[in-house]
């Protein structure tokens, strides 16, 4: 594996940690770079491409990586065309798409193979009722809309994103976007009920939202309430069919060459550097504790 990939993934595991150790600790340098719900994602992306890490990192990366994603993307059209959709739903899974809903005609546009799995649950019917009530609610909100200096296309389409996570079996994040023509427009945080302006011509519309406490409750329940129980019911089905690909093993009777046996492995020195950062901060970590 070539030493600047190894030494990228490294990073990209410190990155993790560092993220982790900050939320307990209230300390976080990459807090700074970008919205934490992308980063994390992001980053997750990237160590699940690695496909030949050594398997001292291997083992590392799969225990980070008992983080686990559930999001619900939502396209609601205030006056949709005659024969168009006036609500339509993509769910995804750890990044993967599982389906496509029409919640106007609650009916199942499309399901992949991870959607197969569980489309045979009563969890699954739950799943497709709530979210044609969910199309709903927003459809509702979308005449009381106003945005400030900013013309969206017609016809009004509401794109909304619903996301929830959970880390070692327990619920870690929830979380709602909406936005107006592919832009984010402003973040609903339901771990702590915080609204954020993304677009500043969306203040009107969160001071609305903000002020409604049925509207917030109503994103607080379904992201944490519905989407983590969605999560942690349909995990059992899907797990099989998201777990990382392991590095493919040595065949067997292969030799190891002179040179192999006594040169140090070109990953040795960054592991080494990584471990002591990480007990560096564990130390940190601890001292903030006590």
């Amino acid at each position: 594996m070539p030493l600047a990939q190894l030494i990228r993934s490294l990073f990209l595991l410190l990155l993790l940690l560092e993220e982790d150790c900050g939320m307990l600790c209230g300390w976080s340098w990459a807090a700074r770079a970008s919205g934490p719900w992308e980063r994390r994602m992001g980053v997750f992306s990237s160590l699940r491409s690695l496909k030949s890490t050594p398997d001292i990192f291997h083992g590392a990366v799969s225990r980070l990586l008992d983080t686990h994603s559930l999001c619900y993307n939502f396209t609601v059209t205030l006056k949709s065309p005659p024969g168009q959709r006036w609500c339509e739903i993509q769910g995804q899974v750890d990044e993967k798409i599982f389906l496509h809903y029409d919640c106007g005609s609650n009916k199942v546009i499309t399901s992949s193979p991870l959607g197969m799995k569980t489309n045979a649950t009563k969890e699954w019917e739950k799943q497709t009722e709530s979210l044609k009530d969910m199309g709903d609610e927003l459809k509702q909100l979308l005449p009381g809309i106003k945005l400030e200096n900013y013309t969206p296309r017609a016809p009004l389409t509401l794109q909304a994103k619903m996301c929830c996570a959970r880390k070692a079996g327990r619920s870690t994040r929830a979380s709602w976007q909406f936005g107006f023509d592919g832009q984010i427009f402003l973040t609903f945080d339901s771990e702590n009920m915080t609204w954020t302006e993304v677009h500043p011509g969306v203040r009107s519309m969160k001071d609305e939202w903000k002020k409604d406490r049925d509207v917030s409750e109503f994103f607080r329940k379904t992201s944490r309430g519905d989407c983590n129980g969605w999560l942690k019911e349909f995990w059992g089905h899907w797990e099989k069919m998201l777990e990382p690909t392991a590095p493919p093993p040595m065949a067997p009777g292969t030799a190891q060459s002179k040179a192999t046996a006594i040169t140090p492995s070109p990953w040795i020195l960054p592991v080494t550097l990584t471990c002591s950062i990480l007990l560096g901060i564990q130390g940190r970590v601890l001292r903030v504790a006590g």
